[in-house]
């Protein structure tokens, strides 16, 4: 069983959003039962997986806790039931790719500290666990993953991962910290989107192209 502490109604908050944002992701794609239950499974813990195998966490946190199991399970089914109501599919994939990036971040870099890790490899592990199922379900849906493109996407965990650290290092209560990364991050995210801001790409020319 999970204690209900804030830290792990978050992590479940988390994989709740990222196994909506997959199960749309697969029906976008028009996959089927099967195919929906594994892309919602593997946004959900993905970034976790990567984080636990990293820091030699094993069996990795999914493997030790049933629960995770069904509440991806529950999630699909939810998800598949009121497909219909969500009938706005790239604002709701967006949405909640949105919260479960936020919500991660902080488990990420929550547990780096926990490990006493230097911040800067916290951060980057936030990071990581933020976006790595985002990057999963991209791929395994054939499409470029959202990390890569223009948009501002990991630096928005990068941000909320450096005042996770700046806040804990303060002293301040650990409650108030989650609260105020998971925001940062999901924040930014929206601002961006909303007014395109996006980092500068940059790409050869067919002339400048090598042979």
């Amino acid at each position: 069983m999970i204690e209900l502490s804030l830290f792990n109604v978050l992590d479940l908050l988390g994989t709740i959003a990222f196994a909506i944002s997959g199960a749309l992701a697969a029906m976008n794609r028009r996959l089927d039962l099967f195919g929906i239950f594994i892309i919602a499974f593997v946004t959900a813990v993905g970034g976790g997986t990567v984080r636990d195998i990293l820091i030699g966490n094993t069996p990795v946190t999914w493997m030790e806790n049933i629960i995770y199991i069904y509440l991806i399970g529950l999630v699909t089914i939810f998800s598949i039931i009121f497909r219909s109501k969500l009938d706005h599919l790239k604002k709701s994939l967006f949405l909640f790719d949105t919260i479960g990036l936020g919500v991660f971040t902080i488990t990420g870099v929550e547990i780096g500290v926990q490990n006493g890790l230097n911040p800067i490899i916290s951060i980057t592990l936030g990071a990581m666990t933020g976006t790595f199922g985002g990057v999963i379900r991209d791929i395994l849906c054939n499409e470029i993953p959202v990390i890569f493109r223009k948009e501002i996407y990991a630096t928005a965990c990068l941000i909320g991962g450096l005042a996770f650290v700046i806040l804990h290092s303060l002293g301040m209560n650990q409650d108030v910290i989650y609260i105020v990364t998971s925001l940062t991050v999901i924040t930014i995210r929206l601002l961006v989107v909303r007014y395109g801001i996006s980092l500068p790409s940059f790409y050869l020319s067919t002339e400048e192209t090598p042979k």
